[in-house]
């Protein structure tokens, strides 16, 4: 089941005297963190409105929250989360949340192995690297390219791949060569 509202970030402290607080973005780009008015609060989920909010360095954010106009006011916010409601989101065709993409079973496309569930998606640049946890406990990765990822079905919970030739091979135990060690 999917999550209505998605972790954004987490206030980690204040920034100058008018109110203004420091977010660790999770999202791909601050540039996403600006198109939203609103975001919610806390594990009940309080609406708050978004004066403004600029880019810092590396994953922080700097965010006015409208009413929050003072140094004391921010440092209650400390340690907060602000969530995205999903229904504020438009995502492209063929895009998904990482949240929800976790947890999915990874299905052979071809012969119907499944390898094990989604436990990690890393950003590493050119393509993300999807990390699977097994049944009996490995780790097995493979590259979110169109050569492998066939397919990812979220309301069926499945993703289904085409590993590349020898792509899994070393965690079946498998040498260079294709001989089992």
């Amino acid at each position: 089941m999917k999550n209505q509202y998605l972790e954004m970030g987490k206030i980690t402290k204040t920034q100058g005297l008018k109110g203004e607080v420091r977010m660790q973005y999770y999202c791909d780009s601050p540039d996403i963190v600006e198109e939203f008015d609103s975001l919610y609060m806390g594990k009940d989920k309080t609406p708050v409105e978004i004066e403004k909010s600029r880019y810092l360095k590396s994953d922080v954010v700097v965010i006015k929250i409208k009413g929050v106009d003072t140094p004391e006011d921010a440092q209650k916010l400390v340690g907060k989360i602000l969530y995205l409601d999903r229904e504020d989101v438009e995502l492209p065709e063929d895009v998904w949340f990482i949240q929800d993409i976790i947890g999915l079973q990874v299905v052979d496309n071809d012969d119907g192995t499944v390898y094990g569930k989604v436990d990690e998606i890393y950003q590493n640049g050119g393509a993300d690297v999807y990390s699977i946890k097994t049944p009996d406990g490995k780790q097995l990765m493979f590259p979110a390219i169109p050569e492998v990822l066939i397919n990812t079905d979220i309301d069926e919970g499945k993703i289904y791949i085409r590993p590349l030739d020898g792509l899994f091979d070393i965690y079946r135990g498998k040498g260079e060569n294709g001989d089992e060690d």
